[in-house]
């Protein structure tokens, strides 16, 4: 029986009269939580603000309590990023280690605000999801625990990531045609908006010795999203995290194109989550204003920050946990320039979305350098780095690898409202700032041990800046 079906007997059965439009499905009070849909090529060519009409809709979406009438669940599927069919089935809908864990994106990332950080109690467990739907262990060997991480500004950090790409991959672009040209093998580094990523060799034959590159994969692509910083989009994101924690398949990769079932997951559900509405998502999560300092702090505090933000740099941390990189352009294009098969594509569209967020507000806030580019003050730097070691393992414990990258080697942590953000730490296990900074190892060895030298004042005033790095509430 459809939806319209039940309501109008519903309605003979309470004995009231319904006017034709409440029929409709879903009705006002439907207990489906997707309930409205964009074209996006229609958008695209409509000269709307995309802004206007995505935000809202995407602020819906990303708090909304999914349920089994929008297709929540997956009996039939796993929470691989690759279409994967179950070997044996779990048995309850809901189950924290394999998923569904979650049945709203808020219901994780809402510390302080809607779209920031998670408590330690909203953990998830990263695997692979081809073995089975579930495992009944939180043994390390079966999965990762991981804390939520905020998405405030990340729009801007994905458009640095895109921008760094550009750039990289053009570098090696001029790479191999002075070899081809030359006929003589040439090494050159590789650096973008200040962050060196190690080297790259040209033959003369056309091949890449990629060996000696740091912190990106081999392909040249900055993936800034995930702790372990391998997925590229936060349209990769959504459509990852909306079929692994609630059991909604994209149209876009669980669609009949992709799989040659208009049903993958076998839950009696099609087309659950559309183009549109994971643009919507997308458009929310990339206008989430960008964090920024606190506000009114006592003289005590602003005077210990500002001896702190020195002293970071002078021992260290700066290196890596950069205080702001440069950012040409504002217009955010959806489906993104490096979005690949599985997600949308801008050769799957007539043409991508255009969001600029140079008309919000907070974006108008951030101050420019001399030539015109915003100055994103995200203390971090888009790559990875070996972060623990023999002597220091704490952020080196897990024992699987997630997209073929070592165990011990995450992407910088932004710094940017870190001030809002505790527990810290990949598990969110540790407590305090301090307790993070010691627990650096790896390529950050030598900056931890410069702050373990300093007094205890010191190394308050370092507290004292970072704790005056905010999420605006």
């Amino acid at each position: 029986m459809t939806g319209k079906s039940r309501l109008a007997v519903s309605a003979l059965v309470l004995g009231i009269t319904l006017p034709a439009s409440a029929l409709a499905d879903p009705a006002p009070w439907s207990e489906r939580a997707i309930k409205e849909d964009v074209d996006i090529d229609a958008l695209a060519q409509s000269g709307e603000d995309a802004i206007t009409v995505l935000q809202p809709l995407g602020e819906e979406l990303f708090k909304a309590k999914f349920t089994t009438l929008d297709g929540a669940g997956r009996p039939d599927a796993t929470r691989a990023i690759v279409p994967t069919k179950v070997r044996r089935k779990a048995p309850q809908a809901f189950q924290r280690l394999a998923g569904m864990d979650a049945n709203s994106c808020s219901s994780c990332h809402n510390e302080p605000v809607i779209g920031g950080s998670g408590a330690f109690t909203a953990n998830v467990f990263v695997s692979e999801g081809f073995e089975s739907a579930d495992f009944d262990t939180t043994d390390p060997q079966f999965s990762n625990e991981r804390n939520t991480v905020a998405l405030q500004g990340a729009g801007l950090i994905e458009l640095l990531a895109r921008e760094m790409t550009t750039d990289l991959r053009s570098q090696r672009t001029d790479l191999l045609a002075r070899v081809r040209k030359s006929g003589q093998e040439e090494t050159v580094s590789l650096e973008t908006k200040g962050v060196s990523f190690g080297k790259l060799t040209a033959f003369p034959d056309g091949t890449l010795d990629v060996s000696r590159l740091e912190g990106i994969d081999d392909d040249l692509t900055l993936r800034p999203f995930s702790q372990k910083g391998v997925f590229a989009s936060l349209r990769q994101f959504s459509v990852n995290a909306t079929n692994d924690h609630h059991g909604i398949q994209a149209v876009e990769r669980f669609g009949a194109e992709w799989t040659g079932s208009d049903d993958f997951d076998g839950d009696g559900h099609t087309g659950e989550i559309s183009p549109g509405q994971i643009s919507a998502l997308v458009a929310f999560q990339a206008t989430l204003p960008a964090p920024t300092r606190k506000q009114d702090l006592p003289d005590v505090w602003q005077q210990a920050a500002a001896k702190g933000e020195a002293l970071f740099g002078t021992i260290g941390c700066s290196s890596c946990h950069i205080p702001e990189l440069p950012l040409e352009s504002l217009i955010f294009q959806d489906p993104g320039p490096f979005d690949t098969a599985g997600t949308l594509r801008q050769s799957d569209v007539k043409a991508p979305l255009e969001l600029d967020l140079g008309t919000l507000d907070w974006v108008k806030a951030l101050p420019r350098d001399d030539q015109g580019r915003v100055l994103v003050p995200l203390y971090g730097d888009l790559k990875r780095h070996t972060i623990a070691d023999a002597a220091n393992d704490t952020f080196g414990n897990e024992l699987l690898a997630q997209r073929f990258v070592a165990r011990d080697v995450f992407i910088t942590s932004e710094l940017w409202g870190i001030g809002s953000t505790a527990p810290y730490g990949h598990r969110g296990d540790i407590t305090t700032l301090e307790e993070a900074i010691l627990a650096h190892g790896g390529a950050a060895s030598d900056s931890r041990k410069a702050y373990a030298g300093l007094t205890e004042t010191e190394q308050q005033t370092i507290i004292a800046f970072l704790r005056s790095l905010e999420i605006a509430e």
